[in-house]
């Protein structure tokens, strides 16, 4: 079956096979499933149809990366990167753009001036190799047989199947020539996988299969029922990413952040556990390092380090938000503490301002979004601000009533808890 696979993978990759015989293969593997061997066999002939990163031998063992199924907010690898190059890791991450409700790293990073993410696999060794990261999107020669194949899942109802996730995902992470990986596979109502028992399973399915292909593989599940942190939009995310590189971030962000690269320090050896690992990653946006390798980084992909010269928490009004952006605060209508906030309300209310792609081909706009001016938790007074969209023109009729009933708030006290419900690994 191994070789029957290895074949389809080819004549997806040189064209031999049709449109029509790749989705006649694609349905039945939606229909029937595979086993874990042949997933693995899949993930492997599909990193192998194009180019596999290599490292010099000296430091092969440190290249690790990331890789988030999707949320409201969810910026984790943007001040992830830079703390794990700050500790002595290396991050080739490749990542990709948001589609729907869910953010994308790359039109993030875009929304810096000049900052480009579309390099050559020479330049991301390069850049690598100095710096000790790179955050670009994928080149052609990386995994082609899951382009296509992709493609043709969008279009034909086959998105949804366990083996074709997992290989997909995989297969990517794979080519990057990783010694380790962490997964953040999320859970709720504005997650890919609504229900934890979906998300455990893609999380179980990935880390058995890039194990099997010899990488040392941990998956975090974690919930996306609130917007992760206070910031939602292209560059808004931005600013609380330098806040967070800063020091100055959202608990719950730092903490996904922490957390995750503390297993990737431990999987590549340089922490003796997730504790340990995680302690460093803190320290390293406490000590000015992770910041220093995030504007090396700017300085190398074309953005200008100089946008960030100053204090974090002016950013917003020193030029990397358009200052002719209109503002509306929502206010909240009754005293208690705020209990729920719907991450998919607020997403869509983003989205309908232009944040993000209802189609492939949407043009976004980087600036437009929202902060929230509270969290879970917190107590609030009728008439306290609960959160700032950032516009253009007149609000979209109803917005402001749909974010308004997006807060519950009550009288009794509110249990917060870590955003974390497992590590599977």
């Amino acid at each position: 079956m191994s070789a029957d696979i290895g074949r389809f993978v080819e004549g997806v990759t040189n064209d031999s096979l049709t449109d029509d015989e790749v989705v006649a293969w694609l349905r039945g593997v939606f229909e029937n499933g595979l086993d874990s061997a042949q997933i693995v066999a899949l993930t492997e002939a599909m990193r192998d149809s194009g180019e596999i990163l290599e490292w010099p031998a000296d430091w092969a063992h440190l290249v690790v990366d990331k890789h988030s199924t999707g949320g409201v907010g969810d910026k984790v690898s943007i001040p992830l990167a830079p703390a794990l190059a700050a500790c002595g890791l290396k991050v080739p991450m490749i990542s990709g753009r948001g589609l729907g409700h869910t953010g994308g790293t790359l039109d993030k990073l875009e929304s810096i001036a000049g900052f480009r993410v579309n390099l050559s696999t020479d330049e991301v060794r390069g850049q690598v190799e100095r710096i000790g990261l790179a955050m670009v999107g994928q080149t052609e020669n990386l995994v082609p047989a899951d382009r296509r194949m992709y493609a043709l899942r969008d279009v034909t109802g086959t998105v949804a199947s366990l083996p074709l996730i997992t290989s997909s995902i995989v297969s990517k992470k794979a080519a990057e020539g990783l010694t380790a990986l962490v997964l953040d596979v999320k859970h709720g109502r504005a997650a890919f996988m609504v229900e934890r028992e979906q998300a455990e399973a893609l999380a179980r399915s990935m880390v058995e299969v890039a194990n099997g292909m010899g990488i040392q593989t941990t998956a975090v599940l974690s919930t996306m029922d609130q917007p992760l942190g206070c910031a939602v939009g292209n560059a808004l995310e931005i600013v609380e990413s330098v806040e967070t590189l800063c020091g100055r971030g959202p608990h719950d962000l730092e903490e996904l952040v922490c957390v995750q690269g503390g297993l990737l320090l431990t999987g590549a050896g340089l922490a003796e556990d997730m504790v340990a690992g995680a302690l460093l990653i803190h320290n390293s946006l406490n000590d000015g390092s992770a910041f220093e390798r995030f504007l090396q980084m700017v300085a190398a992909q074309g953005g200008s380090p100089s946008d960030f010269d100053t204090d974090a928490s002016l950013l917003r009004s020193l030029g990397l938000l358009d200052t002719s952006l209109l503002s509306t605060e929502i206010f909240a209508e009754s005293a208690g503490r705020i209990s729920d906030i719907d991450a998919l309300a607020v997403a869509h209310a983003c989205l309908d301002l232009g944040s993000g792609r209802k189609k492939l081909n949407d043009t976004v706009d980087a600036q437009v979004g929202a902060i929230l001016e509270v969290q879970k938790g917190d107590e609030v007074e009728s008439g306290d601000p609960l959160i700032v969209i950032y516009h253009r023109g007149t609000l979209p009729e109803g917005m402001s009533e749909n974010l308004s009933s997006a807060f519950t708030i009550q009288s009794d006290e509110v249990d917060v808890q870590s955003r974390i419900t497992d590590i599977i690994g």
